[in-house]
């Protein structure tokens, strides 16, 4: 202990000191960044201002031959997207379609439902169809988990 005070406390202090010191310090010109090392791309350098200073024209001159200067040509505003088209097979969603479409039967498996489970979501889960669809596909996928579940359970007896 140092005067009372534990050493990390004294370092604290010395640098909270120095801290103090800097920030009375005359203060740089005000396009600077206080503990940077250089100005702001806006300063004015030698009368040369920094929009015509350009930093990808600074080995042109060395070229044997200087790329000439490309009018940018204005390209047509983009054509706006079509509207999706819902797929037909969003719009079945009673569960008779949805049981037909998934067709489960007796025989099936606890392998073989998770497999269906598995190709309906492929095609059907909402996070796969376009925004406007969202809400059939996620109705469709209900139903379909629903009847899978029904069918697990009587496998299950």
């Amino acid at each position: 202990m140092l005067f009372g005070k534990s050493v990390f406390q004294s370092v604290l202090d010395r640098l909270k000191a120095e801290d103090d010191e800097t920030a009375e310090q005359d203060a740089p010109a005000a396009a600077r960044v206080s503990g940077l090392n250089t100005g702001l791309a806006f300063d004015v350098m030698e009368g040369v201002s920094a929009s015509s200073a350009r930093p990808d024209q600074a080995y042109v001159e060395t070229f044997e031959f200087a790329p000439a200067k490309t009018v940018a040509k204005q390209s047509p505003p983009p054509e706006p997207e079509p509207e999706p088209v819902m797929p037909d097979y969003l719009v079945r969603v009673t569960p008779e379609n949805v049981a037909a479409e998934l067709d489960i039967s007796a025989r099936d498996t606890v392998q073989s439902l998770s497999e269906k489970r598995r190709a309906f979501a492929k095609k059907n889960h909402p996070d796969r169809v376009d925004p406007p669809f969202r809400e059939n596909a996620t109705k469709r996928m209900t139903i379909a988990n629903l009847l899978i579940d029904q069918a697990l359970r009587r496998l299950g007896r």
